[in-house]
């Protein structure tokens, strides 16, 4: 449908004459890029303001903080062990994002607010779905920026890894097949912890109470996990560990990889799931991803909000 702009009638004045030019209305003939490229729009700066980009310094300051954080360990590891000529590394790649999980779920506190609170708070979702964009557009982009971003800042350090154990004269057919299972274990991890942070997110529109209602879950339900799993494994109810890991978005990522990738588990006494019980954490994994997505189209379904 073509736009109409009105054009201004200006009034000019010679001696005691008026005349008006009454100019009329031009169409826009200009190109009408529609919803698929006002999705990629949505989703690249999403992705940009998950780390402050074309925001203020104040807004780079603790993505970009984090940023460092993941990847300084990553790089110590491999001075140590290109200076030691180590056989292996010192950490596996699988293991590495459950050893940094806070500093994952603090970027998720921290950014998951930031990407729909503030729409949320100064009421603009309606606008966005004034233009050719629906509300899974909407969702979908949203989603996918932050769990883009998720996997830049878990899969920067695996790279450090790889590439110092390269730089070393690691095995390369071992660090390639260790590295691609990380690769998937922390790209089902940015799934899971992006929907996870919009969903509850996308509840408030106060920042302030999104970062703590996210922290709460991923911090507190992993303290409470671990805490009933080391005492399972003080009463030699080994048979109970891995069950009790699929409440926690952490634990239920290491049963994943422990089943699945041929990672060690985190879990007190190294006790994770078998292949049956494997099958159980997949499933719950990709249904809380699905639920994450439904109740985020559902939240979004109204556009007054």
């Amino acid at each position: 449908m073509a736009v109409e702009q009105p054009m201004s009638a200006p009034v000019t004045r010679s001696g005691d004459q008026t005349r008006i030019h009454n100019i009329g209305y031009r169409t826009y003939d200009g190109p009408r890029l529609g919803r698929a490229y006002a999705r990629r729009s949505l989703y690249s700066q999403s992705l940009r303001g998950a780390y402050g980009l074309g925001r203020s310094v104040k807004s780079k300051v603790l993505p970009m903080l984090l940023f460092v954080v993941m990847c300084v360990p990553a790089a110590i590891m491999v001075a140590v062990a290109v200076a030691t000529k180590a056989k292996d590394l010192p950490v596996d790649y699988t293991r590495y994002a459950i050893i940094m999980q806070a500093v994952i779920s603090l970027y998720v506190a921290s950014q998951a607010p930031q990407s729909v609170s503030r729409d949320l708070r100064f009421k603009t979702v309606p606008l966005y779905f004034s233009r050719p964009i629906e509300t899974a557009d909407y969702v979908r982009a949203k989603y996918a920026a932050l769990a883009s971003a998720l996997f830049i800042l878990t899969a920067a350090p695996l790279l450090v890894l790889y590439v110092g154990a390269l730089l070393a004269k690691l095995d390369f057919a071992d660090q390639t097949k260790g590295f691609a299972q990380g690769l998937v274990s922390v790209a089902l991890l940015s799934l899971l912890f992006a929907g996870i942070g919009l969903v509850i997110a996308a509840v408030t529109p106060r920042r302030g109470f999104g970062i703590a209602a996210v922290i709460a879950v991923l911090v507190i339900s992993y303290g409470a996990v671990s805490t009933l799993q080391a005492i399972a494994d003080a009463q030699n109810n080994t048979g109970a560990i891995p069950w009790i890991g699929l409440f926690s978005p952490v634990t239920l990522i290491d049963g994943v990889q422990t089943a699945f990738l041929g990672a060690t588990s985190a879990a007190p006494g190294a006790v994770g799931p078998g292949t049956g019980e494997g099958v159980v954490y997949v499933l719950v994994l990709l249904g809380l991803i699905a639920a994450a997505y439904g109740l985020l189209l559902r939240r979004y379904k109204k556009v007054g909000l």
